[in-house]
C-alpha cells in the first residue's frame, strides 16, 4: 500500500477524486501575439477580433469580414460559380488538385476570393474580400474571374466598389496565368474608373507579391488597418538580396502613410463608419443617406 492511500479516506481513491475533473476545452483562449494578453475567444470577436488592450488586429476570414461590414439584409454572392482547374497539370511535393481540396476543407470555400453584392450603413455596395486561410489569399484565375465580375456588377449597378486584400500574392501553381490576372484585373477597375464609380482598396495584413503590385494601390481611396504588412516582397527577402539593413517599421501601414501610400489607417471597428462616410462624399450623397 503506497503512502498516498494510507492518508485518503477509505471510499475516496486517486480514481474517484480524479474522474470528476473537468477538462478545459481547447480553443476558448486566445493569446495575443502583441502584447501576450490573454483573451477570451468570444470577447475577442465581440471586438471585432481587434485585441482590447493593444488594438492588435487579428487576421480574421473573408466571411467573417464581410459579415461585419455589411449590412444584414440583402447580401448576395457574385461568380461562386466559378471554380479553379488545374490547367498546368502543376505538381510540387503535392498535387494542385490536393492542395484546392485541402483548403477547401479547412475554409469551405472554393478559391480564395469572397464577391458579395449588399450596403454599407444603407449604401448600395460590391464587395470582395480575400481568403488568407485558402492557400495564402494567393491570387490564381478564379480570383481574377470573380474580381473582374465584381466589377461589372458594380457597373451594371451604378454602385461602388471595394475590395478587402489579404494575400500573399500570385498562384504559382497557376504559372502565367496567374500573373495574366493584374493586367485582367486593372482593366475592370479602368472601366469602373471611366464610369466615374468609386473604387476603394482596403490593405489588411498581409497585402504583398503581385496583388500589392497590381490593383492594391489604384483605389480612389486606398485604407489599410494599423501594422499591416504591405509591400511586394518580404522585408527578410529585400535585406538578403541589397545586403542593408531596413528602417524599423518598414512595409507597415504607418511607414506606407508617410511615404503617402496609403491615404489614412482606420482601425477595425470603426471602418464601416469611416467607408460609409467616404462614399457618401465621393458620390455626392445626402447625409440622410448613411443609416446607422
Amino acid at each position: 500500500m503506497s503512502w498516498l492511500e494510507k492518508l485518503l479516506p477509505p471510499k475516496i481513491t486517486p480514481k474517484a477524486a480524479t474522474s470528476d475533473r473537468r477538462q478545459m476545452p481547447e480553443g476558448l483562449w486566445i493569446k495575443c501575439p502583441s502584447c501576450e494578453a490573454v483573451l477570451y475567444k468570444t470577447d475577442l470577436e465581440k471586438n471585432h477580433n481587434v485585441c482590447p488592450h493593444c488594438s492588435h488586429h487579428h487576421r480574421i476570414g473573408a466571411r467573417e469580414r464581410l459579415n461585419l461590414f455589411l449590412d444584414g439584409e440583402g447580401r448576395y454572392d457574385i461568380g461562386q460559380e466559378v471554380l479553379p482547374v488545374d490547367a498546368l497539370k502543376f505538381k510540387d511535393s503535392r498535387l494542385y488538385p490536393e492542395r484546392l481540396q485541402e483548403a477547401l476543407e479547412n475554409t469551405n470555400e472554393t478559391d480564395a476570393l469572397v464577391v458579395m453584392g449588399g450596403a454599407v450603413m444603407g449604401i448600395d455596395v460590391v464587395t470582395a474580400c480575400f481568403e488568407f486561410e485558402f492557400m495564402g489569399g494567393s491570387m490564381g484565375s478564379v480570383v481574377g474571374e470573380r474580381f473582374v465580375r465584381g466589377v461589372e456588377t458594380a457597373i451594371e449597378q451604378k454602385v461602388p466598389f471595394i475590395c478587402f486584400t489579404a494575400t500573399g500574392g500570385a498562384r504559382m501553381q497557376e504559372g502565367l496565368l496567374s500573373l495574366m490576372q493584374m493586367a485582367k484585373t486593372n482593366a475592370a477597375l479602368t472601366r469602373l474608373a471611366k464610369k466615374r464609380l468609386p473604387y476603394i482598396s482596403v490593405l489588411t495584413d498581409p497585402t504583398m507579391g503581385g496583388v500589392s503590385a497590381g490593383f492594391a494601390f489604384v483605389g480612389d481611396v486606398v485604407v489599410a488597418e494599423p501594422k499591416a504588412l504591405i509591400g511586394f516582397a518580404g522585408p527578410r527577402v529585400i535585406e538578403n538580396t541589397v545586403r542593408v539593413k531596413l528602417p524599423e517599421g518598414f512595409q507597415r501601414a504607418e511607414f506606407l502613410q508617410t511615404k503617402g501610400a496609403v491615404d489614412f489607417i482606420c482601425d477595425r471597428r470603426e471602418l464601416r463608419a469611416k467607408i460609409a462616410s467616404t462614399l457618401s462624399m465621393l458620390q455626392r450623397l445626402s447625409a440622410d443617406a448613411i443609416v446607422s
